[in-house]
């Protein structure tokens, strides 16, 4: 009888679940605080999402639709929702923290990207458990912490692809964290 996989921190599955649970308790955050903690839990719940999502377009989806059976519709499914996610994060970026549509905006895209994490979690990642290795996983884990090492920090609607982000990536990453650096106040 086949051992089961076992999950650690180095596993590419614990890796993105577990920033699932960051972006979750971020979007708390943001939409229980006020002011300058609100712009703060904001700024930094754009910039998980922005690389957690590049990282998963450049790794994991396209390991997906190869390896899994109907991996090309699931794959899909999850890049329509993620163009979607970014289109209403990049205009919430775009926002004050104060205008009095940021917060139902911000709750639309909550339901939106935890709706999406839990349909990636479920028909997408624990089925890559049972298609790869445990050294296998570690070694996408070390691949998506070096795709978030150089992607964008800032949504960009368009680019949900593999090809995309390594053609547009780069620059926009460069773009994204000068404008970082400058917008700190």
């Amino acid at each position: 009888m086949a051992q089961a996989p076992t999950l650690t921190k180095n596993d590419v599955i614990d890796l993105l679940v577990a920033q699932h649970a960051q972006i979750r308790d971020l979007f708390a955050e943001t939409l229980e605080s006020t002011g300058d903690r609100r712009k703060d839990a904001f700024r930094r719940l754009v910039r998980l999402l922005a690389v957690h999502e590049t990282a998963e377009e450049e790794i994991v989806h396209p390991v997906a639709r190869r390896s899994l059976p109907g991996g090309e519709g699931i794959v899909d499914d999850r890049l329509k929702e993620e163009r979607e996610a970014k289109e209403l994060l990049a205009e919430l970026d775009g926002m004050d923290v104060h205008d009095p549509q940021f917060l139902p905006k911000l709750d639309k895209l909550r339901i939106a990207v935890l709706t999406h994490a839990r349909s990636e979690e479920r028909y997408e990642f624990y089925r890559l458990v049972a298609e790869f290795s445990d050294t296998q996983r570690a070694a996408m884990a070390r691949a998506v912490k070096a795709a978030e090492a150089t992607a964008p920090t800032h949504p960009h609607p368009g680019t949900e692809s593999a090809k995309a982000n390594v053609l547009v990536g780069p620059l926009a990453s460069m773009v994204d964290r000068i404008r970082d650096i400058i917008r700190k106040d």
